[in-house]
């Protein structure tokens, strides 16, 4: 085996330990797919993100941005003015994810008529 088919063959989402499936698990939490779905638009400030992502705690935004940061989907920029300004956009890592976001987001709204209905219908049998 070639030195970039072992590096593939180490990333294995199903293995429990494996750092693909840790980045599996941080984009596909929801406050994640919301954000870049948010910053889809372009950069945006803190504030105007904790608006847009109605009943997200400071906190998990917060957490939640610092990991994607972390990650090198997004970069955090200050500016020192009075009071501070703090701006999030993604990086062109993070941007491959818009297709992939955006489609989950679209595919949701699309179809929570039917997730509904066969929910009530399970639980009425249940």
């Amino acid at each position: 085996m070639t030195k970039r088919a072992d590096a593939q063959a180490a990333y294995d989402a199903y293995l429990a330990e494996c750092p693909a499936r840790h980045l599996l698990d941080r984009i596909s939490n929801k406050w994640v797919s919301l954000i870049v779905n948010a910053l889809a638009d372009g950069p945006q400030r803190y504030t105007h993100l904790s608006h847009k992502l109605a009943s997200v705690s400071q906190k998990m935004l917060t957490q939640s941005l610092r990991a994607l940061e972390r990650d090198g989907l997004v970069t955090r920029t200050v500016t020192p003015t009075v009071p501070v300004r703090v701006d999030y956009a993604l990086t062109p890592l993070g941007e491959s994810l818009i297709p992939v976001m955006q489609a989950i987001k679209t595919w949701a709204e699309q179809n929570m008529d039917e997730v509904l209905a066969a929910r009530s219908a399970y639980d009425a049998t249940a």
